[in-house]
């Protein structure tokens, strides 16, 4: 009689528990509705008014308006312009931190969109637009809602969410520290001490209604770096006089591609060695006296990294000092991004969220991106989970559609939606697999 009424009792506790989730799940769907527009309007005004790493004053101060309307309690000023959100649910449990980017690019606009950016400002000297060229203003809307749906349920809330608004994601100015790693350095996951952190990132290649993630090395560790070439001028008649810092820059561009082809054993990992801007000479008939070069390398190892670093050093230095002419390194340059990792456990555990988010045939297990990350610091210090949320339109061809960080970026704004219900779920199924027993008093 005992067991009888032992098994009934344990059936009951499933049903209710059971039941409790399916009501979760279908409240964080009806509110993800309702809060679609208000994402996509929110969207629309970042878009409109972007702001570059560590100048984000605007965007900051519209979120941190948001999340005092909330009830939560909201710190500014975190990392330079960054913003934190606490939201304390009715009973103790984990604490999870969710994460948005919020920085623009000096990209100058070429869409159609209504909504199009037109702030021009300078950076590096130089006149340039403003941009949100890699869907960080999707990030900033989409958490946003997230937070208002999670607010309005903080009596089913086992545990404590932090909303992580971070600056400078793309790199802080130069001379300047920010980003993640300041975060982080500012104890953003300290208190509360976070248990775990999710984030996703919007992918104009993927298209809209789907998901992406890797477990383990996700994204690859980014490290941007500089080579002076310094010679000897001349006039451009009588080049024989001359040490030429432009010709000897071209030699080292060519030998650095033999870095990947012939150095990296690409049956392990991908690697990636990129010259992206090169400044020499001002006139046609002018040899000038140095050539700057600025390039990025992204690797899948600490071994390979360190392989690249000391092959680049090399064939900078010994190409120069064979024509008579110099080259100084500078590596990292500004940044240095680690490895992006998924932790494996939490991925795996986790993908049960993505998949009634999106659907399980929409969830899709893809490779690593040659793409970087700040979010890896975050990673770093707790156990993460970063995945990517389709925005390229439907039947639209990933090869011809805009690439990130490009004048022309779009992304399609119904995949906002699935993004909000992706970050609630991963929430409340995380506080279910990790809730305590003790409720607040």
């Amino acid at each position: 009689m005992k067991n009888t009424f032992f098994i009934i009792a344990m059936l009951f506790c499933y049903q209710t528990a059971t039941a409790q989730k399916q009501n979760y799940q279908a409240i964080i769907s009806t509110s993800a509705d309702k809060i679609e527009q208000k994402v996509i309007d929110w969207r629309h005004d970042f878009h409109q008014n972007p702001e570059l790493g560590n100048r984000e004053t605007r965007t900051s101060a519209i979120i941190a308006k948001h999340l005092k309307s909330l009830g939560l309690e909201v710190k500014t000023g975190i990392a330079v312009t960054g913003v934190v959100g606490i939201l304390r649910g009715n009973q103790t449990g984990p604490v999870i931190a969710l994460r948005a980017d919020m920085d623009a690019l000096p990209v100058t606009e070429k869409t159609d969109v209504p909504f199009a950016s037109k702030v021009i400002t300078t950076y590096n000297g130089m006149e340039t637009g403003v941009m949100h060229a890699c869907g960080h203003d999707a990030h900033v809307a989409i958490l946003m809602g997230v937070a208002e749906i999670l607010s309005g349920m903080r009596k089913e809330l086992k545990g404590t969410v932090v909303f992580i608004f971070q600056p400078a994601e793309e790199g802080a100015p130069k001379g300047e520290e920010g980003g993640a790693k300041l975060m982080v350095k500012e104890g953003v996951l300290d208190n509360p001490k976070a248990d775990v952190i999710f984030g996703l990132h919007m992918d104009a290649q993927l298209e809209v209604g789907k998901i992406s993630y890797h477990p383990g090395s996700a994204m690859a560790s980014s490290a941007d770096f500089k080579i002076t070439v310094n010679g000897k001028p001349s006039h451009g008649a009588s080049p024989w006089y001359s040490v030429d810092p432009i010709v000897v820059s071209a030699q080292i561009i060519n030998s650095l591609q033999t870095i990947v082809s012939r150095n990296v054993n690409l049956t392990e990992n991908p690697s990636v060695v990129t010259i992206g801007a090169i400044h020499g000479g001002n006139r046609y008939n002018i040899i000038s006296d140095n050539v700057e070069m600025l390039g990025t390398i992204r690797t899948f190892s600490d071994s390979d990294e360190e392989l690249v670093y000391r092959r680049v050093k090399q064939i900078a230095e010994k190409t120069a000092e064979a024509a008579g002419a110099s080259a100084v390194l500078e590596l990292p340059y500004s940044i240095h991004y680690p490895l992006t990792f998924n932790n494996v456990a939490l991925t795996e555990s986790m993908l049960h969220s993505l998949r009634k988010s999106a659907g399980a045939e929409n969830v899709l297990l893809n490779p690593p991106k040659t793409g970087s990350e700040d979010f890896s610091f975050f990673a770093q210090k707790v156990p993460g989970l970063y995945f990517h949320l389709g925005g390229l339109p439907k039947g639209k061809d990933p090869k011809t559609s805009a690439p990130h960080h490009t004048a022309n970026f779009f992304i399609d704004e119904s995949a906002f939606k699935i993004g909000v219900k992706a970050f609630c779920n991963l929430v409340f199924d995380y506080m279910e697999m990790n809730q305590k027993s003790t409720t607040k008093k």
